[in-house]
């Protein structure tokens, strides 16, 4: 029994983030790929059943779950990010969720044949877009940040309250079929909403508290929070089932609210609770697509199923976003995309379980097809959804095709000079300095620049790196551009992370240099930060070399004088490394700093 249980969480764990892997390859949302691979383990080839192997842990596991991915999200919120469309967050949240919750009812009632009582119930459970959804595919599309931040903030604020208004809809719906019931046992379930709400805040003030007085040691930051998170839940959970979800989110926020002013809780927390959320999201949906059976599959494509998806993809979404936004700042544009895209995940198919396991004790036999219901709608809603966002998107006009951006941190001769043909190019680039005497230059250029410490904690909150995908570290001090890098891979990349190569590397054997490194050192083994700066000051410039194409330069048949700095391609620049070899394609143009006339 044990060997089973280990080799499903294995496979599990394998699977999922192979999956996630696979899906970023091929450009395909990575929702899709791990619900196929789910299906394929499953019930298509039947190679194993998680709910079977994992016994008693499969429900708790994946509560648990949900709970991290919720507190990942509602932490991570920027209420930056919805400055100017608020009103419409608002509006989404509340009326928006409302008429969701009304049609979506009538639509199960009047189209998959449920009866009024689990219609209302399930109804309240399918206003959810989770973030465990709509995050992947936001990374996907690349929208425009406003609408981006609508469809994030609505995900991650609805994904709670929806089991709750499922659990509100059945204490109702109880207390009208049972006269032994009174009203003071909606007012026990209001009382236990309230409740996981104070629980949320006072442990998330707590946490940052705690964490700001310095009673943690940095390397057990991560673990606590973890801990408090799935203490928040449990404890909520213990009061009344499926509160735990609004004790962590109110957490969250609470933390996301005061992380700006408490420097010591840091990026490394929040990258790893973010590295979590990412093992757990593929994770949770190779472990409900698994379970599902052959006969539910099949229950899936009946013409109730089917016409109830149709439904509440093409009426009662779009009237909930038309009818909750009209008169806000969103234009018609964004409403049409807003109203469209809003798919289902693991919170909408964990709880639609749960429901459908109560209604059938409480006699309720139509409940049976809960399950086939929810899965058609999430399957379908993620796979119509996920390959027609970014579509959809161009043809309105809200895709986000500016180049990928270059954040420079360093302001010096060379750093201006490269930011400034960049800029020419097309490149979005902002040069950081702590130094504003030695950002005047750039700023006569009108290149876009922050005067500030890029390493201090605020400086995340006071400029926006959204637009900016790769980070050049460019500064005299070979030590700072190493903290830099380190500090900033894991939000740029490893691959989108470079630096200058320091005196001591031009001293040594280049074989000496480990050959991953390379790879992140720019240009060559004597472009360090003096002798780029003098060859700037004494009338070297950066421009394209003139060259027929070929499919690859030999460095050393290069003009003497000629440091190669970057490919310039159609749509974007390729950076040279003491990696790179060079490749040029057709129509590219490699980019030097040579003594002659600028471009």
């Amino acid at each position: 029994m044990e060997n089973i249980v280990l080799v499903s969480i294995a496979v599990i764990i394998v699977v999922g983030i192979f999956s996630q892997w696979l899906a970023w390859r091929i450009q395909w949302p990575s929702i899709v790929i791990m619900s196929i691979a789910g299906l394929l383990l499953g019930p298509v080839f039947g190679l194993f059943n998680p709910q079977e192997a994992l016994g008693n842990l499969y429900s708790p596991l994946i509560s648990l779950s949900v709970a991290i991915i919720l507190f990942e999200g509602s932490s991570s919120l920027d209420i930056r990010e919805i400055k100017g469309v608020s009103k419409s967050v608002f509006r989404i949240v509340t009326i928006g969720a409302f008429i969701a919750w009304i049609g979506g009812a009538i639509a199960a009632h009047f189209i998959a044949g449920l009866s009024l009582e689990i219609s209302f119930i399930i109804g309240g459970l399918f206003i959810v877009t989770g973030p465990t959804v709509i995050l992947p595919l936001l990374r996907n599309a690349k929208l425009k940040p406003r609408t981006a931040a609508v469809l994030k903030w609505e995900g991650i604020i609805v994904d709670p309250f929806g089991p709750l208004l499922a659990l509100f809809a059945y204490e109702i719906i109880k207390v009208l079929t049972n006269d032994s019931l009174h009203a003071n046992y909606i007012f026990n379930f209001l009382l236990s909403a309230v409740f996981a709400i104070i629980l949320g805040y006072v442990i998330g003030m707590l946490v940052s508290f705690m964490i700001n007085k310095g009673l943690f040691p940095e390397y057990l930051k991560s673990p606590i929070i973890i801990s408090f998170v799935l203490l928040c839940f449990t404890l909520a959970e213990v009061v009344m089932h499926e509160t735990g979800m609004l004790a962590v989110t109110v957490m969250g926020l609470t933390i996301g609210r005061t992380k700006h002013y408490i420097s010591s809780i840091g990026q490394d927390v929040s990258h790893f609770v973010e590295n979590v959320s990412v093992l757990l999201t593929s994770t949770i949906f190779i472990l409900l697509t698994a379970s599902l059976t052959r006969e539910t599959i099949a229950e899936m494509f009946t013409w109730p199923i089917i016409g109830f998806v149709l439904v509440m993809l093409f009426i009662v979404r779009l009237l909930s976003i038309w009818l909750s936004t009209a008169g806000t700042e969103l234009s018609n544009a964004e409403k049409i995309l807003i109203g469209w895209i809003a798919p289902r995940g693991i919170v909408a198919l964990s709880v639609s379980g749960y429901f459908a396991t109560i209604l059938l004790n409480d006699g309720y036999e139509g409940a049976a097809m809960l399950t086939a219901l929810t899965f058609a709608l999430v399957f379908i809603t993620v796979c119509a959804h996920g390959f027609s966002l970014r579509p959809i998107a161009k043809a309105l006009g809200l895709a986000n095709d500016a180049a990928p951006g270059i954040l420079l941190v360093g302001a010096n001769s060379f750093s201006i000079a490269l930011a400034d043909y960049l800029q020419k190019i097309n490149i979005p680039v902002l040069i950081s300095d702590s130094s504003a005497t030695l950002l005047q230059p750039a700023v006569k250029k009108k290149i876009p620049a922050y005067h500030g410490q890029i390493l201090a904690e605020h400086s995340e909150y006071e400029v926006d790196l959204t637009p900016y995908e790769t980070i050049l570290c460019l500064t005299g001090d070979a030590a700072f551009n190493v903290l830099v890098s380190q500090s900033y891979a894991p939000k740029f990349g490893h691959n989108h992370t470079f630096t200058l190569t320091s005196e001591s590397y031009k001293q040594q054997d280049s074989k000496k240099i480990p050959f991953a490194r390379k790879a992140n050192l720019l240009f060559r083994e004597d472009a360090v930060f003096t002798e780029l700066n003098k060859k700037i000051n004494t009338g070297y410039k950066i421009q394209a070399l003139p060259m027929n194409h070929q499919d690859k330069i030999d460095l050393d048949l290069l003009p003497e004088d000629a440091i190669p700095l970057l490919i310039r391609k159609k749509n974007t620049i390729q950076l040279i490394t003491l990696r790179s070899k060079i490749m040029l394609d057709e129509g590219d143009q490699l980019v030097v700093l040579q003594k002659g006339k600028s471009e």
